[in-house]
């Protein structure tokens, strides 16, 4: 394990943040964690004050897209100690986002040790608000400055800190996009990619501007099978069945979707894995055996569905979703230590 050095700020921000109106993702806390790759090796880890990265113009992530990124969320329990969610995952899931761009791996241990230093020494910016946490962005880029196709020789990874308020607070609405793609076997699509992310803008904006939330991506042949929602994988109460997109390679290895999976199943429902179709969840509409449908993920936890609508029509979803909002409950228990950690998911920070 290598030593990080830590260079405390000398003027904290944190008296300037009204944890009762946080702005999403636009505030972070007052120290950054990073570490280069050179010559092979990652070196030189540390925490310094929150501050900007000076590029080159030639940086190569900004001309060819190696970049890579994980989300992850800090909660306190009821004696005020910091509570990491499965980390580990979020570590291994980097790693295979990083072999699929072609980027070095970033040791595991070093990963969980610079989270835990940094989110000690920031703790004061995690909100005490139900709901609410410090959400974590770690981050690896090709920061080399070269003209050319090739994997870089020099990297960085940094990991930065936002505190953050309950991202959804109201049932939310699904557009279901025909015309443009997420992801395509043998694509990036199970990668945490930032360009997957950069593709889904316009079509995520074209959703909003008539009137949804997000988009739900759909398969790249046929543009009928369900893949996952913008910022979320997805579930369907089907008949009594929870149903949900089996990963073929083109959607996210959701930390909260198989968190979520291990507490259905505890609870008594049977999950299946499986291509689903958007004329499934249209007939299941209109015959009346869609009980209900929500999102999961780091950022919105889990997010109750409404409505999906396509270009013709509107396929209503449900106005109440018990399972989820047990699910919900249940989730965020364990996160903040009111509900027992059979699972063992919980790493404390101290």
């Amino acid at each position: 394990m290598k030593n990080i050095k830590i260079t405390k700020t000398e003027h904290s921000t944190l008296s300037k943040l009204d944890f009762d109106n946080i702005p999403l993702g636009k505030i972070f806390t007052d120290h950054m964690f990073i570490c280069d790759y050179e010559n092979g090796t990652w070196n030189n880890p540390r925490i310094i004050p929150m501050q900007t990265i000076a590029s080159h113009p030639a940086t190569m992530a900004l001309h060819y897209g190696q970049a890579i990124f994980e989300g992850m969320k800090a909660t306190l329990d009821s004696n005020g100690t910091p509570l990491l969610f499965r980390p580990n995952k979020n570590a291994a899931r980097l790693n295979f986002s990083a072999d699929r761009m072609g980027m070095p791996s970033f040791p595991e241990d070093l990963f969980l040790e610079g989270l835990k230093q940094l989110v000690n020494l920031d703790k004061e910016w995690i909100p005490k608000k139900k709901g609410s946490a410090m959400y974590l962005r770690p981050f690896m880029y090709a920061d080399e400055h070269f003209i050319g196709m090739r994997a870089a020789t020099s990297y960085k990874f940094i990991i930065i800190c936002s505190p953050a308020g309950p991202y959804f607070s109201e049932r939310i609405k699904l557009f279901a996009e025909k015309k443009y793609i997420r992801a395509a076997t043998g694509g990036t699509g199970e990668a945490k990619a930032a360009g997957n992310y950069a593709a889904a803008i316009k079509p995520t904006e074209n959703a909003k501007a008539k009137g949804y939330n997000q988009v739900l991506w759909l398969d790249a042949v046929e543009h009928k099978y369900i893949q996952e929602v913008g910022t979320m994988n997805i579930f369907f109460k089907i008949n009594g069945k929870i149903i949900t997109p089996f990963r073929d390679g083109n959607i996210l290895d959701g930390i909260t979707r198989l968190s979520v999976i291990d507490l259905l199943k505890i609870k008594g429902f049977e999950v299946i894995e499986r291509p689903i179709s958007i004329d499934e969840v249209k007939e299941a509409s209109e015959n009346g055996t869609l009980e209900e449908a929500f999102g999961t993920g780091t950022a919105i936890g889990i997010a109750y569905i409404q409505e999906i609508g396509t270009d013709e029509e509107i396929i209503h979803v449900s106005n109440n979703s018990p399972v989820g909002e047990d699910i919900n409950n249940t989730l965020n228990g364990i996160k903040i230590g009111e509900i027992q950690d059979t699972f063992g998911w919980m790493i404390p920070v101290v």
